[in-house]
């Protein structure tokens, strides 16, 4: 995947963060005064953890998983990127894919991609999967899309498909999909869209989804209170804008969004994602072009927001969850913890109040790509690997 390449003169590209961004207002107005925050002369370095881990087998044989959540009585549902649902038992016993999906553009980066359960799920059978959704017209153009289903016949079908929301315009790419769902405490689906590689420019136009990320009604439609409602030449469902390719997202803490985004050659970024901010991507950025040179303006720019930690050289970061159980131990509470595809390991990011005091690498032997990562109901961290016969694992000491 292009994401994973680096180079290892990162150096340079960290002295250059000794620079000041001026967060300001957004040409839009719709946010009040903001004070310049400095940016950070580096991220923490990150360091090998002291706890020590293992992980314990669930399952193995699913074809590049991709995404998993889990069903009220201790089964797994897991997505696989070539176009498949499966539950998995408790056991670790892989069933047959589920009937219903609609047409995916499965190849690349594409396919069959994230799942989360409604709020509400057990008692509307709810849920929410995001893919890669083919022109009708049988052409090579594709977006995103998110569609909502009910799981039935026995768990054995999806029933009721609805597209929320189709990405627009559709590209012939098989790169940067994005693609994380979250879910809200008022309901409301937030949604990770790629700028495709090939369109990167867009993602600092308010007038196309590249490069975005949506807030979606969970029956369609832009969410209420969204930042671009009512703007001319904005489209309503925007929420931020400024992104490159986000497969990591979940609520903070205190219940208000992060994601964290693929880099060029270098520059990986945390962010706490605000209503109607520009994340800057590709003005400004940590990443260097594929091969050397310089992307945009530099790290810094007024009216554009500083991540609130970054990664050089990349760690092709995927999956992302908070932790909120007394599993780990009190110091992990409020941490999250993201995979890393090129590495094979995973990293615990301690925050204090908006700002990272600590990156640990954890289970840096596990040598597999990472590409989800969860909190289960029991407060155990479990985790998909990315390969043709991917697993599903549990995390504990």
């Amino acid at each position: 995947m292009f994401q994973n390449v680096f180079k290892p003169d990162a150096p340079a590209i960290c002295r250059r963060g000794a620079a000041l961004i001026g967060a300001s207002l957004v040409a839009w107005g719709i946010a009040g005064p903001v004070e310049a925050q400095p940016y950070p002369a580096a991220s923490p370095t990150p360091q090998p953890s002291e706890q020590k881990l293992s992980v314990k087998e669930i399952a193995r044989g699913l074809e590049h998983p991709w995404a998993l959540a889990f069903l009220p009585d201790q089964r797994y549902l897991v997505t696989e990127r070539p176009g498949r649902m499966r539950i998995v038992d408790a056991q670790g016993k892989i069933g047959p894919a589920l009937k219903g999906l609609p047409a995916i553009a499965a190849g690349g980066q594409g396919g069959l991609l994230d799942v989360v359960l409604d709020k509400d799920f057990g008692g509307n059978r709810r849920l929410y999967f995001c893919f890669s959704e083919p022109a009708a017209d049988g052409g090579s153009d594709n977006s995103t899309a998110l569609a909502s289903a009910t799981l039935a016949d026995g768990d054995a079908a999806l029933k009721d498909v609805k597209i929320l929301f189709s990405q627009q315009p559709k590209v012939a790419s098989r790169l940067h999909f994005g693609c994380r769902i979250v879910q809200d405490g008022k309901g409301m689906l937030f949604l990770t869209l790629g700028e495709r590689f090939s369109q990167k420019e867009q993602a600092q136009k308010l007038d196309n989804h590249l490069g975005k990320i949506v807030r979606i009604q969970p029956s369609g439609g832009a969410a209420p209170g969204n930042p671009f409602a009512g703007k001319s030449g904005a489209l309503p469902e925007i929420w931020s804008y400024g992104h490159r390719n986000i497969q990591s997202a979940a609520l903070g803490p205190d219940g208000r969004l992060w994601e964290v985004e693929h880099g060029p050659q270098g520059g990986d970024e945390l962010n706490l994602v605000q209503p109607g901010r520009n994340y800057g991507w590709p003005e400004i950025t940590f990443g260097e072009n594929y091969g050397g040179g310089r992307i945009g303006k530099g790290t810094a720019m007024k009216g554009m927001e500083a991540p609130v930690h970054y990664w050089v050289p990349s760690i092709a970061p995927s999956g992302m969850a908070l932790i909120t159980s007394d599993r780990y131990g009190a110091a992990w509470k409020g941490s999250f913890v993201l995979g890393s595809l090129k590495f094979q390991r995973l990293h615990r990011v301690q925050l204090e109040g908006d700002k990272v005091v600590r990156d640990e690498m954890l289970l840096p032997d596990l040598g597999e790509r990472v590409r989800d990562v969860r909190e289960g109901p029991d407060g155990w961290l479990y985790l998909l690997t990315d390969s043709a016969k991917g697993r599903l694992l549990r995390v504990q000491p």
